[in-house]
């Protein structure tokens, strides 16, 4: 079984961030201490960063759930919660990022670098730091954000300055183990070599990375074969080497029609038109190869190609080759432009800019599309009315209010906002300077009773053993009556 993959899906989770805690402070002779809940600690993130000591992707193949840790909740005594640990993954250099659709997201090129995947969670705040001036004791705290949840596909893209191309048992891997310290499986039957092999060639004073490209037949570009997986390794390569089979005895096969097959195949696949060709025709330590390597350098010379006969076995013409391999590689380097430093840019808002859009549906409701919007929907706790005020609250400074009626919202519409639908009443009360009453709610929220409040009910009991004042007048009068007809 192979130890190389170069091809899997990620399923990354942040952490979430932790809830913010309601809390007042009790303490003796301080019957009103005031709010010290704490906040909520933030969840960790989902990074990735290239090492060098990584070379394959076959960990995250076992194991393709990847999660950071949660932030924790707040505490009374204004303790607040920790933030949870971030997540590092450790992945090969030449690594793209890319979403299940195909849209690239990084392509992780250096030692060093990194790319954040997945954001973790802001944690809530608790009910110390939402106290104000008039709000002196809230009753209700931030709930903590979930964390991104992401699908990506990695895929690697070998970081090599000279890729060798060519038909199975052409004698890549033979190849790649003379000239370098690889030690690639060699036999002789084809597809021996299932995953690409990269080797380091040292030429006097020059060092380059030489990779061995496997599995490419006719067809490779639309799937065939092994060539469709692996003909992305040779993307980032600077300098292209044919190794051709001059001692083959399949019939149809010669050179010229094996450096045709491939060369269409690399157009097929796009992106090398502009990369330098050699051509080494391989196996001429066989009589029969080094005559038809004979015949057939004058055609390809005339195509434009520098030709090398070698041979692996007997290392003759290897020297040559890579002196040329290492010439071209330095040339490429020498025209690649210099590396810049990552450029900081700034986007800054528009002044008038209220960070959210309203959208009116055909079904007759409206949605609510904004960053702060749909974050303080998420961080309110719809189980206290209190929270649910100040969520009004919230979005009438920010203007939803105003632009809904605008947007001909009528009251009882539907009203979406993230994952949250709302029956949209406008209320005068919403983002004016609201004194809140009770912890833990909102008299704006309360439905309308017709039964009798408690102090409305208690001073009808008192009428009710009042004597009227006209009974009260009237019975005096009656009693002098009474005595006048005794006497």
């Amino acid at each position: 079984m192979t130890t190389f993959v170069d091809r899997v899906v990620l399923h990354m989770q942040a952490g979430d961030g932790g809830h913010g805690c309601v809390s007042i402070h009790r303490e003796k002779f301080k019957p009103f201490g005031g709010p010290d809940g704490g906040d909520g600690g933030h969840g960790g993130s989902v990074s990735l960063v290239v090492d060098p000591q990584v070379t394959t992707l076959l960990d995250f193949h076992f194991r393709p759930h990847l999660k950071a840790d949660n932030g924790k909740g707040g505490a009374g005594s204004n303790r607040d919660g920790a933030n949870g640990r971030d997540l590092v993954i450790k992945v090969p250099n030449g690594t793209v990022v890319q979403t299940l659709d195909g849209t690239v997201l990084a392509d992780l090129v250096g030692v060093g670098t990194t790319f954040e995947a997945a954001r973790g969670g802001r944690g809530g705040r608790g009910n110390a730091s939402l106290a104000n001036a008039r709000r002196k004791a809230p009753g209700f705290a931030e709930l903590g954000e979930p964390g991104d949840r992401l699908d990506v596909v990695l895929e690697l893209k070998s970081v090599a300055d000279v890729g060798l191309v060519g038909f199975p048992s052409a004698g890549k891997s033979s190849l790649i183990s003379v000239i370098s310290a690889a030690k690639p499986k060699i036999a002789d039957y084809p597809f021996t070599t299932l995953v690409p092999n990269l080797g380091v060639v040292r030429v006097d004073n020059h060092t380059f990375t030489v990779a061995d490209v496997p599995g490419l037949i006719p067809g490779a570009a639309t799937g065939k074969g092994l060539g469709l997986e692996f003909l992305r390794h040779v993307e980032r390569c600077a300098v292209l080497v044919h190794v051709v089979d001059t001692a083959t005895l399949e019939p149809g096969r010669d050179p010229l029609a094996d450096i045709d097959t491939i060369e269409a195949e690399l157009a097929e696949y796009g992106g090398l038109a502009d990369r330098p060709r050699l051509v080494a025709l391989n196996k001429i330590d066989v009589p029969d190869g080094r005559d038809l390597a004979e015949i057939v350098r004058p055609d390809l010379q005339a195509r434009g190609f520098r030709v090398f006969e070698v041979s692996t076995a007997t290392r003759e013409g290897l020297k040559e080759l890579t002196y040329a391999m290492a010439e071209l590689v330095e040339q490429s380097r020498a025209a690649a432009p210099p590396a810049e430093p990552t450029r900081i840019v700034i986007r800054p808002k528009a002044v008038d800019d209220q960070g959210f859009t309203i959208e009116a549906e055909p079904d007759g409701s409206f949605t609510v599309r904004g960053v702060r919007p749909e974050r303080w929907v998420r961080q309110t706790n719809f189980d206290n009315d209190e929270a649910v005020g100040f969520l009004a609250d919230r979005l009438a400074r920010l203007g939803v209010e105003e632009k809904l009626a605008k947007a001909g919202a009528n009251p009882g519409d539907l009203v979406r906002i993230g994952e949250r639908e709302f029956d949209w009443q406008p209320t005068l009360y919403a983002g004016v300077d609201f004194v809140p009453g009770n912890r833990g709610t909102d008299v704006r929220l309360e439905e309308k009773s017709t039964r009798a409040s408690a102090a409305e009910r208690l001073a009808a009991r008192k009428a009710r053993r009042q004597r009227p004042e006209d009974e009260v007048e009237a019975a005096p009068v009656a009693e002098t009556d009474a005595d006048d007809d005794r006497e």
